[in-house]
């Protein structure tokens, strides 16, 4: 937990983000009606700045856990016919 040049990356100031533009802008402007102020919106611009944000593809949605439920689903399957084999009855039905 170094305070030293080049530990980690470099962070824009705060004062740079604006909420000016963004949702916060609306809940500011309700909050000046009922006489309150957010002094933290600011702190939250950033949420609202293009630059961290990423965009989402339809794959991101559709395919979101489709590994971890594949897998899920491969040992499932794999159990199932461990404890349970299919039992040849000589025929019948």
């Amino acid at each position: 937990m170094g305070t030293g040049k080049g530990s980690g990356p470099e962070l824009p100031d705060v004062r740079s983000w604006k909420i000016e533009g963004t949702p916060l802008e609306l809940v500011q402007e309700r909050l000046r009606r009922r006489g309150l102020r957010d002094p933290w919106a600011r702190n939250e611009a950033w949420r609202f700045s293009g630059g961290f944000r990423k965009s989402i593809t339809f794959s991101d949605i559709f395919f979101r856990g489709f590994k971890w439920g594949f897998a899920a689903f491969v040992v499932a399957l794999g159990v199932e016919y461990a404890l349970f084999s299919p039992k040849k009855n000589g025929g019948h039905h």
